[in-house]
């Protein structure tokens, strides 16, 4: 199952670099939705992030061409983590007092999922006592700042004020979401559900076992980048679909010979399932 990733886009040049750290999270996995405010709308096009996510570009709290819900309410419900970059000066200081005159901070504010932020602006705004006492705030309420680093800036000063590289970004998101590739290249076997073992035409041995902890487990080995085969006895529990391979057995000894079988090709074998 995809991981649902929100990233506002504020309007400061360095907008631009959103638009890598989008196609980075889409590569990673990520259901990726995109709000921008008015300003950012200036320096990149809807369009481009809405093709680059696959996914509406939310800019407008009152539009009117979607299914009536609560948008602000649903997406702060739905995502996982709020990523903003870049995040101006104006959106910090909005975020830092609880002001929500837009889709963006209503929804960041509505949202209970971790946060991000990436700030970006001239050395002068990045250093100014207000600013740092309103960045101060927005870390104390329990965001995640990614300090911006030192060069030449879009104004021409050279100094502290440029927003992370997205890579980086992108990195600190996967690792807040455990999507770390450190299963990449490895076949995984997990076991899951219970087995039925027959005593006669009307009778059979089986427990409740639901198969949720091999699902889970085999769809986390997938979303960390294993290629993971999934030997499954009776279960209720939802099968991601990014399992490789599905192998549907019904006794004990069908899950031995599923298993032996495939067990010399595997780099780990996790038995989770519940035999009768």
């Amino acid at each position: 199952m995809k991981r649902k990733v929100l990233v506002g886009v504020t309007g400061g040049i360095a907008a631009y670099k959103s638009c890598y750290l989008v196609s980075a999270l889409v590569k990673a996995g990520c259901d990726v939705h995109v709000l921008m405010t008015d300003h950012a709308k200036e320096f990149v096009s809807a369009m481009t992030f809405e093709t680059l996510s696959h996914n509406p570009v939310i800019t407008n709290m009152f539009r009117r061409d979607r299914e009536w819900e609560v948008e602000h309410v649903s997406l702060a419900k739905s995502c996982e983590i709020v990523v903003v970059a870049p995040a101006t000066a104006n959106f910090i200081g909005k975020i830092a007092h609880g002001i929500c005159d837009d889709m963006l901070t209503t929804t960041y504010l509505a949202s209970k999922a971790p946060k991000i932020i990436c700030p970006a602006m001239n050395t002068a705004m990045y250093e100014d006592e207000v600013f740092q006492k309103n960045l101060s705030l927005v870390a104390s309420s329990g965001a995640t700042v990614l300090t911006p680093v030192s060069g030449r800036l879009a104004c021409g000063d050279v100094g502290i004020g440029k927003m992370v590289e997205p890579e980086e970004i992108a990195q600190v998101v996967k690792d807040a979401l455990s999507l770390t590739l450190d299963f990449q290249g490895k076949r995984v076997l997990v076991t899951a559900g219970a087995t039925v073992e027959e005593i006669d035409g009307v009778r059979y041995l089986s427990n409740h076992s639901s198969g949720k902890m091999g699902a889970a487990l085999a769809e986390r080995f997938a979303d960390r980048g294993a290629t993971v085969t999934l030997v499954a006895g009776k279960m209720t529990a939802k099968i991601a679909d990014n399992i490789a391979e599905v192998v549907s057995v019904k006794s004990t000894h069908d899950m031995f010979e599923a298993v032996t079988s495939r067990a010399k090709q595997m780099d780990y074998v996790v038995m989770a399932a519940a035999p009768a």
